[in-house]
C-alpha cells in the first residue's frame, strides 16, 4: 500500500511541474508589430509604426517571409511589414515577416 501511495505522489508531483512548464509556455505567446522598414541588413530589421515607436528585431535563419515578398533580401526601407515575435525574446527575433502591400501615409496627397 506505501508503494502506491509514493507513486500517486510522484505522479501528482510531475503533473504539478508539467502545469509549471506548460503555463511557461504559454506565457512566450507571439506578437505582432506593423510599422514600415525603417532600417534593414542581413541581420536585423527596424521597423516603424509611424507612433513613435521604432523596434529592432533580429534575422534568424528559420525567419519565414509571406506576402508581398518571400525573400529577406527582397526586403527594402519603406516596405510594410508585421513581424511576429515572442514578448519573452531579448534581444526580439523576427520568427514570421508578413510584407503587406504599400500604404499610403496620412496627409499624403493623391493625384
Amino acid at each position: 500500500m506505501l508503494h502506491v501511495a509514493r507513486k500517486v505522489g510522484q505522479i501528482a508531483g510531475m503533473l504539478l511541474v508539467a502545469s509549471f512548464v506548460w503555463s511557461a509556455s504559454a506565457s512566450a505567446q507571439m506578437r505582432e508589430f506593423t510599422g514600415q522598414v525603417d532600417n534593414i541588413s542581413e541581420k536585423k530589421v527596424i521597423v516603424d509604426n509611424r507612433k513613435g515607436d521604432k523596434v529592432s528585431f533580429m534575422h534568424l535563419p528559420e525567419t519565414t517571409l509571406e506576402g508581398e515578398k518571400t525573400k529577406w533580401e527582397d526586403l527594402k526601407k519603406k516596405d510594410w511589414v508585421t513581424v511576429h515575435w515572442k514578448f519573452t525574446d531579448n534581444p526580439r527575433k523576427a520568427y514570421k515577416v508578413v510584407v503587406l502591400p504599400p500604404r499610403e501615409e496620412a496627409g499624403e496627397e493623391v493625384e
